[in-house]
């Protein structure tokens, strides 16, 4: 994954006034647990200037005529993500209005942390447990687990 890219767009982001929230593999790197990942999943908030201005922020990185598929009507769908592939790079962006019926932009709690020249709206590391401890994916509960033991999470 080319960092450089991913904190230019979490600066994009910033700028355009994304409401946003980073979520997976990438959170947990902002937090300081180091993890591998090809993709940056990101939560926005689900109403039609939000997802114009994310396509505003992808445009001000990638000169990619993809980025107009982008768009509210599919973020609203059955299936609400959006799979973006940058040109010319080695990640994915995974652009997410809610998780089924588990999780939705307004069921997160975040922070906003300086992190590599970014502000970056993240989820709190209890929010990263919540959406990774019940999950089948091995590396969910993997990541699970570093967050509980890190941050002292878990059941009481």
């Amino acid at each position: 994954m080319d960092f450089g890219r991913v904190v230019q767009f979490l600066q994009a982001l910033e700028r355009e006034n994304v409401q946003y929230v980073l979520v997976g593999g990438v959170a947990l790197n902002v937090h300081g647990i180091v993890r591998a990942t090809q993709d940056l999943d990101i939560f926005v908030r689900l109403d039609q200037e939000n997802v114009a201005s994310v396509r505003r922020a992808l445009r001000s990185v990638w000169n990619d005529p993809e980025i107009d598929e982008v768009r509210y009507e599919d973020l609203k769908g059955d299936y609400a993500t959006i799979r973006y592939g940058p040109p010319d790079e080695d990640f994915v962006i995974d652009l997410l209005a809610r998780l089924g019926d588990a999780f939705r932009f307004e069921d997160l709690t975040a922070d906003t942390i300086s992190w590599a020249g970014a502000n970056v709206r993240v989820a709190t590391p209890e929010t990263l447990y919540r959406m990774k401890k019940d999950t089948l994916r091995p590396v969910d509960r993997a990541d699970a687990a570093q967050l509980r033991e890190r941050f002292g999470l878990g059941e009481k």
